[in-house]
């Protein structure tokens, strides 16, 4: 087993990320909340730098890096955000920044990656990016993890410090999956700080390791199926999966469909514009509801925000 973080790696991350990133709002949603006809409380993190939750791991693992270390760049794999996010950090910090990303990652994270300054690497399909990324490691960059790393994973965690000190009254707190280290993090804090609550994963069909991992007793290679390329990791870590173990409730699975309208809704009742990767906890809710009743607080991670409307209507329409 691997070890678990605990709150004071969480706190240490959050001394180190201060000045670096943003401590993005978190409110009360009259709209969810009417929806849902509970409490509602968002966490805004599609508003930090780089769209998403993912810069804080980069910038805590970056900083923490040696001066040789940086001198050699770093390099990192990513489906969207992770790249956007390892780029920016790595900009800021005087980095060289190697990033690579299957073909299949959407256009404007590589837009977005490359205007950072990095070299962009596309592959034919996440094996052959991850061939890649081990090449680029035995030259002597550092590999920055988007989720199999403790550093990272703090860092990601400290998203959960601010939601647990802003509302510490939500009961059952919803957060995506991808290769699962945005909910160790955040799952270490509030188990931490705020005492009973659950904390529930939620993935889609066809980017589900976690869900498959936990029904395997162990992480199991993957072959990503989902629209939601940022939820699309091909394995979960044993990191990763031994504090969802420990910490989260239960992982729901939804559809690509309702991951989609999830994010029209959050447009339409929280006024933001959010990826199908926050869109898919709007429809995990209403399980999360049936499961719990009607007593529940609900805190939603609304975790990133790079998509474009092209996006959304291709997906519509499809």
């Amino acid at each position: 087993m691997a070890d678990l973080l605990t709150i004071e790696d969480v706190r240490a991350a959050a001394e180190v990320l201060d000045g670096r990133v943003l401590r993005t709002p978190t409110l009360r949603s009259p709209g969810l909340s009417a929806l849902f006809g509970v409490p509602t409380t968002v966490k805004l993190e599609l508003l930090q730098r780089g769209g998403s939750f993912k810069t804080r791991g980069a910038f805590a693992k970056i900083l923490s890096l040696s001066s040789e270390a940086r001198a050699a760049g770093v390099v990192g794999v990513s489906g969207g955000n992770h790249g956007i996010a390892l780029a920016d950090a790595a900009h800021e910090l005087g980095v060289a920044a190697t990033v690579v990303m299957p073909s299949s990652a959407p256009a404007r994270s590589v837009e977005l990656a490359r205007a950072s300054g990095a070299d962009v690497r596309l592959t034919d399909g996440l094996a052959a990016a991850f061939a890649l990324l081990n090449d680029l490691v035995t030259t002597g960059a550092t590999l920055v993890h988007p989720y199999d790393d403790p550093i990272v994973v703090a860092g990601q965690g400290t998203v959960g410090l601010e939601f647990a000190t802003d509302a510490p009254d939500v009961t059952d707190v919803l957060v995506s999956i991808g290769g699962g280290g945005f909910i160790a993090g955040v799952a270490t804090a509030f188990h931490a700080l705020v005492p009973g609550v659950r904390v529930w994963g939620v993935e889609v069909e066809g980017a589900d390791a976690m869900h498959r991992a936990l029904a395997a007793g162990g992480p199991v290679e993957i072959a990503p199926t989902s629209i939601v390329s940022t939820l699309s990791a091909p394995h979960v870590s044993q990191l990763t999966y031994d504090h969802a173990v420990a910490l989260v409730e239960d992982v729901l699975v939804v559809s690509d469909a309702d991951a989609v309208r999830g994010s029209i809704t959050l447009a339409e009742t929280q006024k933001v514009w959010a990826e199908p990767a926050a869109g898919c906890l709007v429809a995990a809710a209403r399980t999360v509801l049936d499961r719990v009743g009607p007593d529940a607080r609900l805190g939603v991670v609304v975790c990133g925000g790079n998509t474009t409307f092209a996006d959304v209507v291709r997906w519509t329409q499809g």
